[in-house]
Parts: C-alpha cells; sequence; structure tokens
C-alpha cells in the first residue's frame, strides 16, 4: 500500500506543478527563441529562473565561445549561450562554465560529458566534399568527442553517432567555406 500524503504536501505538489506551466508559458511568450546553453544547463524554463545573470560562465569559457544574449531575446537577455557555429566549446574535461555557476542553472553532471547534448549537427551531403570522391576526414579527426561521436564510414564519408555533444568543433574544422556541417538548436523540454 502507497504511503498517505499529507494535505500540505498534496498542495505543495500541486503548487509547484502550476507554476511549473506559468513559467512555462511565460518563458515562451518572453523568450522568443530556443538557444544552444552551456553544458549541464538545467531544461530551459528553469534556466530562465535560476540563471542571475551573473556573467561567470562567460568570464572562464577558455574559448570564448559562451556569450551573453542580447536585449532581442526578451527574457532570456543576459543568459549565456553559445553559436558553435561561429565558436566551438571545446569540451573542457572539469566544466569551469558549469562548476563557477553560483545557482544551480549550470551544474557539471555526475557522468560529465557522457549525456551533453548542447545542439543537433548536420551534415550537409551536398557540400561536403567527400561526397563528391575527394579524401578528407578532418572533421572527425578534430572531433573530441571520438568514433562514437563522428568517424569516416567505409566509403571515407563522415557518420554523426551517439556521443555527439553538439561542440561545433567539427564546424570550425570543416575545409569546406561556408562550412559543410551544420548546429542547430535543440528543444529541451521544461
Amino acid at each position: 500500500m502507497a504511503d498517505p500524503i499529507d494535505r500540505r504536501s498534496f498542495f505543495t505538489t500541486g503548487f509547484r506543478r502550476a507554476l511549473g506551466h506559468a513559467v512555462d508559458a511565460v518563458s515562451n511568450k518572453f523568450s522568443p527563441g530556443q538557444y544552444t546553453r552551456p553544458p549541464g544547463a538545467l531544461p530551459e524554463a528553469s534556466f530562465l529562473a535560476a540563471c542571475t545573470r551573473c556573467g561567470e560562465c562567460t568570464t572562464v569559457c577558455p574559448a570564448h565561445a559562451i556569450r551573453p544574449l542580447g536585449t532581442e531575446a526578451g527574457f532570456a537577455a543576459g543568459t549565456p549561450a553559445l553559436d558553435v557555429n561561429m565558436n566551438a566549446c571545446l569540451m573542457c574535461e572539469d566544466m569551469p562554465c558549469a562548476a563557477i555557476c553560483p545557482t544551480d542553472a549550470l551544474e557539471v553532471p555526475q557522468d560529465l560529458w557522457d549525456r551533453v547534448k548542447m545542439s543537433a549537427i548536420t551534415i550537409d551531403t551536398e557540400r561536403c566534399i567527400t561526397y563528391r570522391d575527394v579524401e578528407c576526414g578532418v572533421c572527425a579527426h578534430a572531433c573530441p568527442g571520438g568514433e562514437n561521436a563522428l568517424r569516416i564510414d567505409s566509403r571515407r564519408h563522415p557518420v554523426l553517432g551517439p556521443d555527439c555533444t553538439g561542440c561545433g568543433t567539427c564546424i570550425q574544422a570543416c575545409v569546406t567555406s561556408p562550412s559543410s556541417i551544420k548546429s542547430t538548436t535543440i528543444g529541451r523540454p521544461s
């Protein structure tokens, strides 16, 4: 038999759920876009509520890849974001950006990079020179995630794998101009 829930717990749980739905609705209205957040970020609505916009994560990023969003981001203005199409995350082993966060908006995951997904990476097969029988593989060699993130297959084409974090290193390494590899934001559950 399940433990009976007391009246206070019942109302507290209900209030938290209602508050969560309200935060989701408000954040969707006042934060018009989806953003690539630094590693260890909470789901978007919770992230927006927890982030104090202190800028600590931006100052410790060795790649200077984390930037505060501008006023066009509405309620998300001042929060940290990445544009890995322009500047890749280095996938620092100790995640200094998450470690320095004074709130729980960013937290170093216990399994570090194992389940981090910052953005979705795609390879444009129309632009990638390996699809024109030119040997390359620079993107896979540069990938900090290893062969389970990005590898070259038997036909000498790059193939994304399940360990891809969306860091953008492959985008920056690509020899085509503009890059044959792109990143898009991923929707995070609230």
